[in-house]
């Protein structure tokens, strides 16, 4: 690998995520806020503070708050216990999910009732009875949303897809006779403050693989993956890693035949498939970060 492409960092490549569709969907979401009763978002379990919006924190209120740490199965579960123990501590109503194969989801109702309990009771004082509660589902881009709610549904009642951006304007889903859901667009926040946030962010696909420097964000992953994860990372690749994260790229990309014509390593093709392997969990299951790194 080059010098020049050594030293570029994820800021240098003039990442354009925060386009006009985003800020579109924030004011809906602040417009949309005062139809509902309670917020549930979802996080991505590997990186339960980093996928977190802080925006929404801001325009929640005092709405009750269902968390959903999405994605569990491809985390750290020690890790994902601590985290959950955080954000309970909090006031969250927080709850595991994978939404893809529907574990946990089968909790989200009784959380969402939990964090409704004084609403519910409110409306009973007033002779309301069965009134739907309203819950609006957000998260960042890529985080599930939408599969979560087909899950939550029992039936395929959104759009759902493996690239940021998918769901693309505001629905109601009916949930039997007492839950109502909006769905809303992923919307990410306009600067990062951290750049190890916007890094693992990226890590997990939701920003545009094509608007950033793959072999940079490949690079900096294995090397959190051999400080933190070394054991399994070794064996999955099947080389001794050195610490070097240039030259631990270079020795995947010969070992797994990412190869230019003429036997130079392809670093390119080698960052695209540790991403990818990072991804879809063939390396192991991985917590990006723990709650005692933030001071929690």
């Amino acid at each position: 690998m080059e010098k020049k492409d050594k030293e570029k960092s994820f800021q240098s490549v003039g990442i354009n995520w925060y386009p006009g569709h985003m800020s579109k969907a924030k004011r809906q979401m602040q417009d949309d806020l005062k139809l509902i009763d309670v917020i549930i978002e979802l996080v991505d379990a590997r990186i339960p503070f980093s996928s977190k919006n802080p925006d929404i924190d801001k325009m929640a209120g005092n709405k009750p708050r269902v968390l959903l740490l999405n994605k569990a199965d491809m985390a750290d579960p020690t890790v994902t216990d601590r985290w959950c123990a955080y954000y309970d501590g909090k006031g969250y109503y927080t709850v595991k999910i994978n939404s893809r194969n529907g574990n946990g989801v089968n909790k989200v109702k009784d959380a969402v009732l939990s964090a409704c309990s004084k609403k519910i009771e409110r409306d009973r004082s007033r002779g309301i009875l069965n009134r739907p509660l309203r819950a609006m589902v957000c998260g960042i881009p890529n985080v599930g949303k939408s599969t979560f709610i087909n899950s939550l549904a029992g039936k395929a009642c959104t759009k759902t897809g493996n690239k940021p951006g998918v769901t693309k304007g505001k629905q109601w889903i009916k949930l039997a006779k007492n839950i109502e859901l909006m769905d809303t667009p992923g919307i990410l926040w306009p600067k990062f403050e951290d750049e190890s946030i916007g890094k693992k962010i990226a890590y997990i696909g939701s920003i545009n693989d094509n608007i950033l420097v793959t072999t940079e964000m490949a690079s900096d992953l294995l090397e959190f993956l051999t400080k933190n994860y070394e054991k399994e990372t070794s064996e999955y690749y099947g080389i001794s890693l050195t610490g070097d994260k240039y030259e631990d790229l270079k020795a995947i990309a010969f070992k797994r035949g990412c190869l230019k014509k003429g036997g130079e390593p392809d670093f390119e093709r080698a960052a695209r498939l540790i991403t990818d392997d990072f991804r879809n969990v063939r390396i192991g299951k991985i917590s990006l970060e723990k709650p005692e790194e933030f001071g929690l």
